[in-house]
């Protein structure tokens, strides 16, 4: 259910949103950017000009810290690893003997997030944040103050200064809160931060109609760099093309949530006249990867451990693609060890041209999901919040039969009713207009591919309604 905050936010004037934004990015600016942040910061530049034996060195220390701390003391591993291994083991290994421990399954830490905690307990300033559902059910995760400024500082250090920008530069991002609550808005389609002078636009309203009004927003706030979920900077980016919309030359675009295809990051920088840099992570955090100044994927070896496996969990050769197991390093209370993030990669052989000795990642498959669009030819990737604080929902899958038909199979728990019902479909109308019929289906199971994961999102549009949607994009909305 909503917040009192979020209530308050939908019923408010837009002037009023715009203040309400501001007095959130204050007090996230504090958070984020406050206390140890500089320290953490200098740590992590420092960091980077390590040989790869000190990498090592820094890792395997690392590494134990947060293998006996898991053990000591958090519910989950204790039960999970009794019997596998010692704690006086865990105090000598390395990368290599992570193959003897079992992979963390995300199911666990969904449907118990609080066995990760140290001592089962939540501190007093943990603060709780929901994955997006890319995997058709959303995850709660758990931070400390200093563990948000370790994902900023990480960041701001790497991605960022790679690309020449800095969240201290006015930006525009693409996410998934609802910053525009009326789903029939006329516009604007964003709100904005002027502590952080960030635009933050609506991932849910983006049509050919609309699109000049979020250039326009660039211009207006003077933006420099543009950040967030690939797929809505990609769609804006097509659609200034195909309308002929003046857009800004900006310094960089960083793109994260979703995969970049080679396509739309040549249409994101033809049409923003700039790089486009993209990260790889999760938002449980426990790994991150971010390209270099010459599109290398780097990974950050003092944030996460990454290992690519085959279907028995042990180590693949450099060059073949295997599954993605990620080991935190930064978020030490609530750990995730050898955690399945559901991706299939693989490490590449090649040296970084950079002179960084940081691992390079050859290629991500997978988290390619279907563009879903509305009658009147707004589109999106991501229905970000559609399950979040669910309780009686354990997955969910969108399918797009018509370009006016949705249908959502859920896995339910027990307690499912015809009101969660409800509430999904007002949420899928709130992000696609009520032109869309949504229909939900109740289901045993969501049937997986052949690697284990299954699609969040399906789209199932004729050829005939792809170019009707095609179409609707070269139109001019004038």
């Amino acid at each position: 259910m909503a917040s009192l905050g979020e209530r308050i936010y939908r019923i408010a004037p837009i002037w009023a949103q715009h203040l309400l934004v501001t007095s959130y990015g204050l007090a996230w600016n504090r958070l984020r950017f406050g206390g140890d942040f500089e320290r953490i910061a200098a740590g992590y530049l420092q960091r980077e000009s390590f040989s790869s034996e000190q990498w090592q060195a820094y890792v395997e220390t690392e590494l134990r810290r947060v293998l006996t701390l898991a053990f000591d003391r958090v519910p989950f591993y204790r039960r999970h690893w009794q019997g596998i291994v010692t704690r006086d083991q865990l105090t000598r290994f390395t990368v290599s003997d992570m193959e003897s421990l079992p992979p963390t399954e995300k199911r666990a830490l969904r449907d118990h997030p609080h066995d990760f905690l140290l001592g089962g307990k939540l501190n007093k300033q943990h603060r709780i944040h929901h994955t997006s559902g890319s995997t058709g059910s959303p995850i709660a995760t758990f931070w400390l103050p200093d563990e948000r400024r370790h994902s900023m500082a990480v960041r701001e250090m790497r991605s960022c200064r790679f690309a020449g920008v800095s969240y201290e530069m006015p930006r525009a991002t693409f996410s998934g809160r609802i910053v525009e609550p009326d789903p029939n808005s006329k516009g604007p389609y964003y709100r904005f931060n002027l502590v952080e002078r960030q635009v933050y636009f609506s991932a849910f309203h983006l049509s050919p109609a609309s699109a000049a009004q979020y250039v326009e927003a660039l211009w207006r706030h003077k933006i420099v760099w543009l950040t967030g979920y690939s797929n809505s900077i990609y769609q804006l980016a097509q659609m200034a093309l195909d309308l002929n919309i003046r857009t800004p030359a900006l310094k960089a675009v960083i793109t994260t949530s979703e995969k970049l295809t080679d396509g739309m990051r040549s249409i994101i920088e033809t049409a923003f006249r700039t790089r486009v840099y993209e990260e790889y992570g999760t938002v449980e955090n426990v790994f991150y990867v971010c390209e270099n100044e010459h599109g290398q994927k780097l990974v950050n070896p003092d944030y996460g451990l990454l290992e690519i496996v085959d279907d028995n969990f042990a180590h693949v050769p450099t060059g073949m693609y295997g599954e993605v197991l990620a080991t935190g390093l930064q978020r030490a209370s609530q750990p995730l060890i050898r955690y399945r993030v559901g991706d299939i990669a693989a490490f590449s052989a090649e040296i970084t041209q950079c002179g960084r000795a940081m691992p390079v990642l050859k290629e991500v498959e997978g988290r390619v999901e279907d563009t879903v669009y509305a009658p009147d030819g707004r589109r999106m990737v991501r229905f970000h919040g559609i399950f979040t604080d669910q309780p009686h929902v354990r997955e969910g899958q969108i399918v797009q039969e018509r370009l006016d038909l949705i249908r959502v199979r859920i896995v339910p728990k027990a307690g499912f009713s015809a009101e969660d019902e409800a509430d999904v479909v007002r949420r899928i109308q709130q992000r696609l207009t009520e032109d869309v019929q949504v229909r939900v289906e109740v289901v045993e199971q969501i049937e997986r591919t052949a690697r284990g994961k299954f699609k969040a999102v399906v789209s199932r549009l004729s050829r005939e309604e792809l170019q009707q949607v095609a179409n609707s994009s070269t139109k001019d909305p004038a």
